[in-house]
């Protein structure tokens, strides 16, 4: 069994020496590791640095493409490579290195096809109050939108399995942690998480700029994603808000219509048409929404059959 530790990086000259440093030289149940580094445009000596500390595999990307992209550019360069299992990790030493083969047990053992590192963001010092209620917030968001139990849905430190390496894919150009567990929820892969430990912060984060932009665009990440696995429940849910309040208007007008004539109310009488016209169209749009989910399927599986052939040993 081969397992590849793919490292995307930025500008991380300085951290990734300490990072390949604390990477375990060998793991129970698998036969051959190798470290891959995803080069994202860095403007320092990342590439140099990692090739200086025996890293196996580089992947270099011209320009800066954002982490969602270079955890793809990971994925597709380990499955080329054969591997069977593909444990993420950041370049910064941010997660625990020593618990790689806690991560990566349940897929050895054929009971998961993704494992997420559980941080216990509660307990970590670094972290701001604020920062632990959002983690807390968008990780039960994500466990209802996608049917999982993951108790830390923004971790990087993750496992997958072969099989659902190639049935990954991303389409933000934010972040993938969220996406991808929403995405293995809804192919109904086995999902799954252990707790691990973390280290002392060596950076400021690179990912967002403050909260409420992480906020606004994991917000958009999320919903995206939901819609596009589950577009009929999605516009139906918000077609039937705009029909009900669109009957209530009308109802509260019929009211003052056979009780004092309807002088005055005529305002709402429109409302309450525009209101369940627009709902209506939104249900149909769901019906073709998911008509149009039928062909997207095809196509997925279509690109999972030529994944597989491509990375075929």
């Amino acid at each position: 069994m081969k397992l590849i530790i793919q490292i995307p990086c930025f500008n991380e000259a300085k951290t990734l020496p300490l990072t390949l440093q604390e990477l375990p030289k060998s793991i129970d149940g698998v036969d051959e590791m190798e470290i891959l580094i995803i080069d994202d445009g860095s403007i320092d000596d990342t590439a140099r640095v990692a090739k200086e500390n025996g890293v196996d595999h580089v992947v270099r990307m011209t320009k800066n493409q954002g982490l969602a992209k270079a955890f793809t550019a990971g994925l597709d360069a380990c499955l080329r490579l054969n591997a069977d299992i593909i444990v993420n990790t950041d370049a910064d030493n941010q997660y625990c290195a020593k618990d790689i083969p806690k991560l990566v047990q349940p897929i050895i053992a054929g009971d998961a096809d993704l494992v997420v590192g559980d941080r216990n963001t509660r307990g970590i010092e670094h972290f701001s109050w604020t920062k632990k209620k959002l983690q807390a917030l968008g990780s039960w968001v994500v466990r209802q939108l996608s049917g999982t139990t993951i108790n830390d849905a923004t971790s990087g430190f993750r496992a997958l399995s072969r099989e659902a390496a190639l049935k990954m894919n991303v389409m933000s150009e934010f972040t993938y942690t969220l996406e991808t567990i929403i995405q293995a929820g809804k192919k109904n892969l086995a999902l799954t998480d252990v707790p691990v430990r973390t280290n002392s912060k060596t950076r400021e984060s690179r990912l967002f700029r403050s909260n409420w932009s992480y906020i606004k665009r994991s917000v958009g990440t999320m919903a995206r994603i939901y819609a596009l696995y589950e577009p009929l429940r999605t516009f139906s849910i918000l077609g039937s808000i705009l029909l009900g309040i669109g009957v209530l208007i009308g109802t509260r007008f019929l009211y003052f219509y056979f009780t004092t004539g309807g002088a005055g109310h005529i305002q709402s009488l429109i409302l309450a048409a525009v209101l369940i016209i627009v709902g209506f169209q939104v249900v149909v749009m769901g019906l073709l929404a998911d008509l149009i989910g039928f062909n997207r399927r095809l196509v997925e599986n279509v690109l999972y059959r030529i994944r597989k052939i491509e990375s075929k040993r």
